[in-house]
């Protein structure tokens, strides 16, 4: 299958999984209601929680933290930030830790990463979800490679009731601000959460520099970087997936290290593992 072969050959090969297309497809258009219930407060709750599953629920725990391990921090402040990552509407933390390990183990392979840029950007971006193939969203096949998280009582409760979550949110958004409070921070959040990720999928596979030559195509992509504070320098994180910085140079700006950075000096966050002496020309 050729690059960018995505459309008519992934009709052949997997199943459309209406319910997705459905269930994305709805939270979309709830999305689009946003100009008719705009506010300030409303705009600002939708930057504040973008930041708070994204940055900490999604990029500091699911990832950094989960995945990686690339930190430690008390078990109590652990599921509170997987709490904020099931929040994202991204999966359970067994699901979408299962698929990042997969995505670093097999990168690019067609068949063995979940969301492989070979199959092309769309693909990569958010087609993966709509032909799931079982290998990646059965929960029996994918749990095998998170083990520790699955067995985890806790995260197994959060991979089976995330979407619960939205409800205890949902209401006290309404509480705070009525129903444009939800459209804000509920569906216009998810939707910008998740189409700023999954370009981490996408556009920096395709586009950007390198600090690192690798045999994947991993890139450092600094506007990417902006909307997903500090994992679009991919190329760095796919060199040393175990660090938990993502930037490497000065002016990489990484917000999410700021927060790690933080938790480290109040003492909460330990063993966290740094980039290695850079070599000469890097």
């Amino acid at each position: 299958m050729t690059i960018n072969s995505d459309a008519a050959a992934l009709k052949q090969s997997f199943a459309l999984s209406w319910t997705n297309v459905a269930f994305f497809g709805t939270i979309h258009a709830l999305a689009m209601l946003a100009p008719w219930c705009f506010s300030w407060s409303a705009l600002a709750i939708t930057i504040f929680l973008h930041w708070l599953f994204g940055s900490i629920g999604i990029c500091l725990g699911y990832h950094r933290l989960l995945s990686h391990r690339s930190f430690s921090v008390p078990k109590w402040l652990e599921y509170a930030i997987a709490t904020l990552g099931a929040l994202a509407i991204q999966g359970g933390p067994t699901f979408w830790v299962a698929g990042h390990r997969l995505h670093h183990a097999h990168t690019e392979n067609i068949d063995k990463d979940p969301y492989s840029s070979r199959r092309g950007f769309w693909w990569s971006h958010m087609l993966w979800i709509f032909y799931p193939r079982s290998e990646f969203f059965d929960p029996e096949h994918y749990k095998r490679f998170a083990p520790e998280i699955e067995r985890d009582a806790y995260y197994r409760w959060l991979d089976r009731y995330f979407l619960l979550l939205q409800i205890p949110l949902g209401a006290l958004l309404y509480a705070l601000g009525g129903w444009s409070f939800i459209i804000y921070g509920v569906f216009l959040r998810a939707v910008l959460l998740w189409h700023t990720t999954w370009l981490i999928n996408s556009a920096t596979h395709i586009s950007g520099y390198r600090n690192f030559q690798l045999n994947d195509n991993s890139r450092n992509l600094w506007w990417a970087a902006i909307l997903t504070y500090g994992e679009g320098w991919h190329n760095n994180h796919h060199a040393h997936p175990n660090v938990a910085q993502a930037g490497l140079h000065w002016w990489e700006i990484d917000m999410t290290w700021w927060s790690i950075k933080i938790l480290q000096n109040l003492g909460l966050a330990k063993k966290v593992t740094m980039f290695p002496k850079p070599k000469v020309g890097i």
